[in-house]
């Protein structure tokens, strides 16, 4: 049979989605538990069936990440779990038609970001990623020289000194989000006047002190992946056992801000 599986990670620790030589990464990790599981030899290049989602970036994280591959029916998320480290966990899965390919069959993608900019205007802001939404060429928003193309949904709310940026679409070129992340920043904070986002968005190849350069990746996360045709049945166990283990991270991270926030008083203002 073919399984689909929903896979969460936190991805400060890896190099990436995508198996690379002598690096660690998500792909490698998740075909690493695999072989162990006998699922498959571990010495093809990939499972039988093989597909996923999309690739993150080194320190992107992920909710919804979709892998699918052959596999027997007692290969639940628990079970995947049970040869993974803590911070990659599966926690949903469905069954598949043997020709459905995670890459091919995915309709849209959504990505959050959640930049940190507590002096920015929100409804500038909101305003410059309102221009940025529609069918435009992002050429300026990517190195990539094909596939620029995009109609993108996108909305944005403050939380706190937090602006957290949404976006949808079909797929996006590299570098894409946390670009278009610093561009929005970049308006909310006076930076740059509402009027550069046209120029972003022209003809004009942008370059020098006009280039967009790409937000810090820690702050992006895969949020979703739509299949139509899909309906995922929530692993409770593995579910909950990936609440718990992010909720550890959480705690930790949360630690490591008030250590930093104390040594940072302790040395006063500049």
């Amino acid at each position: 049979m073919k399984r689909a599986f929903r896979v969460a990670y936190d991805g400060t620790a890896f190099r990436g989605f995508q198996r690379q030589p002598d690096a660690r990464t998500v792909e490698r990790t998740l075909f690493d538990a695999l072989a162990r599981l006998g699922v498959y030899d571990g010495e093809r290049f990939r499972p039988p069936g093989y597909a996923a989602a999309g690739r993150t970036d080194a320190g992107v994280s992920a909710l919804a990440q979709t892998v699918a591959f052959d596999c027997p029916a007692w290969c639940t998320p628990r079970a995947v779990n049970s040869e993974l480290p803590a911070d990659v966990r599966a926690w949903a899965s469905a069954e598949v038609p043997e020709a459905f390919h995670a890459t091919h069959d995915a309709t849209e993608r959504e990505y959050t970001y959640h930049l940190h900019a507590p002096d920015a205007d929100a409804e500038r802001a909101r305003e410059a990623l309102d221009r940025l939404a529609g069918s435009h060429d992002f050429h300026n928003l990517t190195p990539d020289d094909a596939g620029t193309e995009r109609t993108l949904d996108a909305a944005l709310s403050a939380d706190g000194p937090f602006l957290v940026v949404v976006v949808r679409a079909d797929g996006f070129p590299r570098s894409f989000v946390r670009r278009l992340a610093t561009l929005v920043g970049a308006v909310g904070t006076g930076v740059r006047a509402p009027p550069f986002v046209d120029r972003v968005l022209s003809d004009e190849r942008l370059g020098g002190g006009d280039a967009v350069g790409a937000a810090p990746p820690e702050p992006l996360v895969l949020t979703d992946v739509t299949y139509p045709d899909l309906a995922f049945e929530r692993d409770e166990d593995a579910a909950e056992s990936a609440h718990e283990v992010f909720e550890t991270r959480r705690v930790d991270h949360e630690t490591s801000a008030r250590v930093a926030a104390r040594l940072r008083d302790g040395v006063g203002p500049p």
